[in-house]
């Protein structure tokens, strides 16, 4: 991991992190390998967003576009 200062350390995990993505957002924890980004089911579902298969891409559910919802079971 690249810290602020510039200094790169060696970190398995990190967190909290504070995620959004347009009115929704989530705190998660990270677990760090490599340059790569993956935002897990766990996280999607906190923020009640759905993926659109046929154009790749990531929306606010439109079922509950202005607060995130979700099922208590």
């Amino acid at each position: 991991m690249t810290l602020a200062n510039g200094s790169k350390q060696l970190i398995p995990y990190a967190g909290p992190i504070k995620i959004k993505f347009q009115n929704r957002s989530a705190f998660v924890g990270a677990m760090i390998m490599g340059d790569e980004v993956l935002l897990g089911a766990i996280p999607m579902e906190d923020m009640d967003v759905v993926i659109y298969p046929a154009t790749r891409t990531l929306c606010v559910n439109p079922e509950s576009p202005n607060i995130a919802m979700t099922k208590a079971k």
